[in-house]
């Protein structure tokens, strides 16, 4: 992670009162907050699944060593305590897959949910890549496949029927990760029956909201909402500056659950996937998920901030 990153997550605690002592002692960001996580319904099925899952994409393309895979475990482990089950991955993001298939192995987990993507191109490289995507994960029902950044849409979606019909998938969508894909993605999403779209949206990224945002809900189809903090670039944006007070009238005690929570006060968001390689940092992401969220007028008051520091 990159500096900034790092003076906001410790400004963060410090704001929660812990500071340097509590880094030293994993069980002041590790404690569990009072409540259940919050959730929100897939429009197609109405199965709840917690707000707040994790990204993969970087973070878990490691070795095997136990230097690296240590650190990742523990990820996980602050993801389910604090009741994620939504795991967002792909074969794009190198050894992310069987990484996260060797780590659930090896830890006490309750039942996750896997998203993870087709990335090619033809019928058979794509039943293939999924079939190989199944065995790296170590499941036999995927619940999520997706479509990445839209590669080979139509020859995908039609597989994606049939495996839901044949019980090998539970639910399929598709993705991308830019502005510029947002007509493509209108397009598909009012031609064909999707369960899921992922997309970005931030408060330095809002497109969203306006337009995609309304037709999943008038279509029915569940939103995860992937890089969230932009690769780190809202952090830098808002260096050193202190959390506003108010954020504690929403539950924000960091600038990431601040992010995280500005996403989330859109009602059409089913999930977030914010990515980390930082256990306590996960646990902070996590803590976005419990609490109040912002209301409408709340948001404004964000974005307005917003336009100050950027």
């Amino acid at each position: 992670m990159n500096q900034p990153w790092r003076l906001t997550r410790r400004t963060a605690l410090k704001l929660l009162g812990l500071g340097a002592g509590a880094l030293a002692w994993p069980g002041a960001w590790a404690r569990v907050p009072e409540g259940s996580i919050r959730k929100r319904a897939v429009p197609s099925s109405d199965e709840q699944v917690p707000v707040v899952g994790v990204g993969t994409a970087r973070t878990f393309d490691v070795g095997r060593t136990e230097a690296e895979r240590e650190p990742l475990a523990a990820v996980l482990r602050q993801f389910f305590d604090h009741g994620g089950r939504v795991i967002d991955t792909s074969p794009m993001y190198g050894q992310a897959e069987t990484v996260i298939g060797d780590l659930l192995a090896r830890i006490d987990h309750p039942e996750p949910f896997y998203a993870t993507k087709v990335w090619t191109r033809g019928e058979r490289a794509g039943i293939r890549q999924m079939e190989q995507s199944a065995e790296r994960l170590g499941t036999d029902v995927i619940d999520l496949m997706q479509v990445h950044n839209l590669v080979d849409w139509q020859t995908h979606l039609d597989t994606l029927a049939r495996w839901q019909d044949e019980g090998r998938i539970r639910y399929a969508g598709i993705t991308h990760y830019v502005v510029s894909a947002f007509d493509d993605l209108e397009r598909i999403m009012k031609a064909r029956d999707l369960d899921w779209v992922q997309l970005p949206l931030s408060l330095a990224t809002p497109d969203a909201a306006d337009r995609l945002l309304p037709l999943a809900a008038d279509r029915g189809i569940a939103v995860v909402v992937n890089r969230p903090f932009e690769n780190g670039r809202l952090f830098r944006r808002v260096g050193d500056r202190e959390l506003p007070g108010w954020a504690a009238e929403f539950g924000a005690e960091s600038w990431a659950q601040l992010f995280l929570k500005y996403i989330l006060s859109y009602p059409e968001v089913t999930c977030v996937i914010p990515a980390t390689s930082d256990p306590a940092h996960m646990a902070d992401d996590m803590r976005a998920g419990y609490g109040p969220l912002p209301d409408a007028a709340q948001r404004r008051r964000m974005e307005k901030l917003w336009a100050e520091v950027a």
